[in-house]
């Protein structure tokens, strides 16, 4: 969740708030939107995280051993289609529409 986690602003998480975050932002001009700290419908990154669940146990595999299932996710991570990630980048606009719409309320996200 580290990996979607940098781009919430007030959750109050010490990596958020640091000093050098917040300039590195200012410095490149990234806007950072006020939402909730568990926001799913704004995090793409989660169906990334079910995508790579169904890839890892694809057709019922389990795994013997923690290292046998780091290299499987590892893997999968590595392997990630980037069709996938260009449909959740350009599902944002959508996103974040359909949250505004609904008033913070829940999505079909």
């Amino acid at each position: 969740r580290k990996f979607y986690s940098l781009m919430r602003k007030n959750d109050n998480a010490a990596v958020h708030n640091a000093h050098l975050t917040k300039d590195f932002f200012q410095r490149n001009n990234v806007t950072l939107l006020d939402h909730p700290a568990c926001s799913p419908d704004l995090n793409p990154i989660e169906n990334i995280w079910g995508w790579m669940a169904r890839e890892v146990y694809k057709k019922g595999h389990q795994f013997q051993t923690v290292d046998a299932l780091s290299e499987a996710l590892f893997t999968t991570w590595s392997n990630v289609p980037t069709s996938l990630l260009e449909t959740l980048a350009s599902s944002m606009p959508k996103r974040i529409f359909e949250v505004i719409n609904k008033n913070g309320g829940a999505t079909h996200y």
